[in-house]
């Protein structure tokens, strides 16, 4: 019998992050940097820092003819979630494949 992930697997936020992004803008280029070391001590970050900060780079076909507002819009919509749970910040690089020269 094949080993399984149990359903019970809890996924980190980088993880959720990903498959949500991944899976809604079918990205050609998906890059997810946990930040959060760079924030520890800063007073909207509470006693675990992790997972609070992120950068993604995100290049998808799906953002062609969107204004960088709207990228941006339907990457924080997308994650909208983690932010309402504990997720504090993110940077965000949104490109077509054209733009990216890939």
């Amino acid at each position: 019998m094949m080993a399984s992930r149990g359903t019970g697997a809890v996924l980190s936020r980088a993880a959720r992050m990903r498959q949500k992004l991944q899976s809604a803008l079918e990205a050609n280029v998906l890059d997810i940097e946990d930040v959060s070391y760079q924030h520890a001590g800063h007073a909207a970050v509470k006693d675990n820092a992790n997972e609070t900060h992120f950068n993604i780079r995100v290049i998808s076909s799906k953002f062609e003819g969107q204004s960088l507002v709207k990228r941006h819009r339907m990457v924080y919509d997308l994650l909208n979630d983690e932010l309402n749970s504990g997720l504090h910040a993110i940077s965000i690089v949104a490109k077509t494949p054209k733009e990216s020269g890939s």
